[in-house]
């Protein structure tokens, strides 16, 4: 468990209050600044397919939402839901892990000068470098969710990082990735440092997710400025096969 993390304390002033948009953010950034890039019906949400894999419930513990769901996403298809989640009988559970959530607490955001904007003529090289390092889910449209930014050596990328989930008030820090070959000397802390800036000049804050036994990452993010918000229990299921799904 990271350093820091604590049950979160509970009163009737916090019953009262209404969710955090970081507490869904999946369906906070596709029901607002995303809704451009989403799917939608009824209860559930997700970003066009060659987007992102990401799906969203407006409640995983109604079934209304998972019936949405069902068939808003192909049948046999892998995803993962995210929150304590009561998954419906004919939902098949494949497994299930623990991410964190930090926020932006003491980063110290800086232009980076040898940060380059990175566009759709990148995409392949993007491609490329997700591949060979794995920072998580990267698709051939992901760069249209927000400002993506990269430094080259040599004429060659080595090293990424940029915005996936936009929530009013955030934006998510992700793709942070860097060539084996380059690791070890603080690029992919620049890039961060030069996403930050960018974040906040528009008056978001930043925040990251990060898988729970990343604990290499968890111990980057927390040294440079973010500071835990949450833990956060994904569960990656089978969408059934469904009569009634939507047609193409």
């Amino acid at each position: 468990m990271p350093t820091g993390l604590h049950p979160p304390h509970h009163s009737d002033q916090d019953a009262a209050a209404p969710p955090h948009a970081l507490d869904n953010p999946a369906w906070a950034a596709l029901t607002g600044p995303h809704r451009h890039l989403a799917e939608i019906l009824g209860a559930a949400a997700r970003y066009q397919p060659d987007v992102s894999p990401f799906v969203a419930l407006a409640d995983a513990e109604d079934p209304r939402g998972w019936k949405d769901l069902a068939e808003l996403v192909e049948p046999g298809l892998t995803i993962a839901v995210t929150g304590t989640v009561a998954v419906p009988e004919d939902w098949e559970t494949l497994d299930s892990g623990y991410g964190v959530q930090l926020v932006d607490t003491a980063l110290r955001a800086a232009a980076e000068p040898e940060a380059v904007r990175l566009g759709p003529a990148d995409v392949p090289e993007m491609l490329d470098l997700v591949a060979r390092t794995k920072p998580g889910p990267f698709l051939p449209r992901t760069i249209e969710l927000g400002a993506y930014y990269g430094i080259r050596r040599d004429g060659r990328l080595v090293a990424m990082a940029g915005e996936r989930l936009r929530v009013p008030g955030w934006t998510e820090i992700s793709a942070v990735c860097t060539d084996p070959d380059h690791r070890g000397s603080g690029l992919a802390t620049r890039l961060i440092r030069h996403a930050a800036a960018g974040i906040r000049d528009r008056g978001d804050t930043p925040f990251l997710h990060a898988a729970e036994s990343n604990t290499g990452a968890v111990r980057l993010y927390e040294s440079i400025g973010f500071t835990l918000r949450r833990r956060t229990l994904f569960t990656f299921v089978r969408v059934p096969d469904t009569a009634g799904h939507r047609p193409e």
